[in-house]
Order: structure tokens, then C-alpha cells, then sequence
């Protein structure tokens, strides 16, 4: 039986891209790997599967007595609800380390690096393990999502070289307008519902045991948000966050401005905005905040530990 290869729940690009590439490094190494998601693709995740050719992976809901690789996240909220009766045997990751325990030893590659696919394409180099013009041209894609064309602050020297070398082998030239060409395709709200934009890039992080729940909507311009769309989103905010959570946000980011508007449902709101150095009003405004895992995350952590 092969071992699964899988990203976090509501997967993105990286999610998607790094459960693909992580599986062409381990079958590299001679292990019987699999790529599997827990979700389908999202408008741009889409778009770069489609243009370089590659097939999503299989959609899986239970890993019950699987071994299991996981990538682009550690934490149990992100995994299936039956991952304890699984076997762990490896993490590649770039988040902070979460809560996920394994039985025996395992093989474990974090870096505080802008995205998944960097580490994965460092271990590609360590390996000697080969990566075709077809996945070298997604995991390019995958970095300049995830580092927002290198204009998050999560995005280091090291995005920067591997996103350069990996365009090299996919016979990109112009990096700029193939990611304009993905954020173009991720702000497509055509025939998507308010909670599918909530959830296409939505993760649920233990919080000193509060459940906060986090969705991040990249766009070219948050123009795209109609008055009418932003209450709609609020009022399924408001249904999300009454699901058995302490807090719901969505970070509505607009890629071009370079800066995010919060939508928040809480129990506290003034606890959440105060940790993200705002104060709660009808417009929430976070100017420079592109990155949730290193901008919106830490300080709610911290807010939270108090």
C-alpha cells in the first residue's frame, strides 16, 4: 500500500503543489509515495494545474491505518478528524511547529522560509532527486503565491533562489506576469458562495483552547468586494463562528495595496483587533499585513496566552 502524501484541510496552491512535489522526492528516494488532498482545487490552484499540465490529487476524507507524510502544516486541526489512528512518518512544513505526535521517530523538514515548496525543492537539490519542467513550473507557482510575489515578509533570499532556479528548469522568463496571471484567477469570485470564499484558504488553530478559525482572501484589488458581498461574508462569518469557535476572521487581502481589511466574528472582538493593533469599527483596516502566519497568527497566540 502506498504512503499518503497530504496537505492541510481547505487547500491552497502550496497545499495542493507541495503534496505533488513532496511525492515526486520521496518516489526520487525510492519510497511508494502518494499525492492526496483534502479538499479540491481553488480557482488558482486550478489555473496552475491546468497550465502546466498536471492532474489534482485524489481527494481523501479518512487516513485510519494509513502511513501518512505530512505537508505544508502540523497542526490536528488542519488534518482528518481520525489522523490519530494513522501512522505519522514525516513533516515539510514552513509554519510553526504544531501539535501533531507520532509513536515512533520521524522524518521532520521545517523551515522558517515564505513557502512549502522552498524546502521541498532544497530537499529535491539534497536528494539529487530530478523535478520535470511540468512540476518545476507549479512549485514556481506555489512560492509566488504563498510569498504574494515576494512582497509578504515571510518571503526570504531563499523563496528568491529556488524560485529562480525552478523557473529556469520550467522555461519561465517573466515571473511577474505569471503571477499576475494566478492572482487574476484567485480573485474570480464568479458562481463561488460566501462561505466558499471564506473557506478557500481557511485554517482552525488551538489557541491556548480557544478554536479560532482564520481565512485569508487574496486579491488583485478589494474593489472586487461589493458593500452587498462584504455583509454577506460578515453574516456567514457570524454562522462560521458559531460552529463551535471562539472567533472566526477573515483577512481580506488586496495584493496591490499591500494591505488587509479584517472581517471578524468573536467572543471578545476587542481582544482579537487589539492584538492585531487595531480597534474594532465598521472598516478594520491592517495596513502591510499580507502574511497570516507571520503577521496575524503570532500576536493572536500571544493575545491568547495572556
Amino acid at each position: 500500500m502506498s504512503v499518503l502524501v497530504l496537505g492541510h484541510k481547505n487547500p491552497d496552491t502550496d497545499s495542493i503543489v507541495a503534496a505533488l512535489s513532496a511525492t515526486n522526492l520521496y518516489r526520487g528516494r525510492g519510497i511508494d509515495a502518494k499525492a492526496v488532498a483534502q479538499g479540491t482545487p481553488a480557482p488558482e490552484t486550478a489555473f496552475v494545474l491546468e497550465r502546466f499540465g498536471l492532474q489534482a490529487p485524489e481527494v481523501v476524507t479518512s487516513v485510519a491505518g494509513q502511513e501518512v507524510y505530512l505537508v505544508d502544516y502540523s497542526d490536528l486541526a488542519q488534518a482528518p478528524a481520525d489522523f490519530k489512528d494513522a501512522k505519522l512518518l514525516g513533516i515539510i512544513d514552513h509554519h510553526k511547529l504544531g501539535d501533531v505526535t507520532s509513536d515512533s521517530p520521524v522524518e521532520c523538514y521545517i523551515q522558517p522560509v515564505g513557502c512549502s515548496n522552498t524546502v521541498i525543492k532544497i530537499l529535491h537539490d539534497f536528494y539529487g532527486v530530478k523535478i520535470d519542467k511540468a512540476l518545476a513550473g507549479a512549485m514556481l507557482c506555489a512560492i509566488l503565491s504563498d510569498t504574494v510575489l515576494f512582497k509578504s515578509p515571510t518571503c526570504t533570499e531563499q523563496d528568491k533562489k529556488a524560485a529562480q532556479e525552478l523557473a529556469e528548469i520550467a522555461g519561465v522568463t517573466d515571473l511577474q506576469a505569471l503571477g499576475m496571471e494566478m492572482f487574476k484567477a484567485k480573485s474570480n469570485l464568479a458562481g463561488a458562495t460566501p462561505r466558499d470564499l471564506i473557506f478557500r484558504d481557511f485554517k482552525d488553530f488551538d489557541m491556548s483552547g480557544s478554536k479560532i478559525g482564520i481565512g485569508q482572501l487574496e486579491l488583485v484589488s478589494l474593489d472586487l468586494i461589493t458593500p452587498e458581498l462584504k455583509a454577506q461574508l460578515q453574516d456567514e462569518l457570524n454562522k462560521i463562528k458559531g460552529e463551535g469557535r471562539h472567533s472566526a476572521l477573515l483577512v481580506l487581502t488586496d495584493i496591490m495595496e499591500e494591505g488587509s481589511e479584517l472581517l471578524l466574528a468573536s467572543d471578545d472582538a476587542d481582544k482579537v483587533a487589539g492584538a492585531l493593533k487595531a480597534t474594532v469599527s465598521e472598516k478594520i483596516w491592517l495596513p502591510g499585513v499580507m502574511s497570516r502566519k507571520k503577521q496575524v497568527v503570532p500576536f493572536l497566540e500571544q493575545a491568547f496566552k495572556a
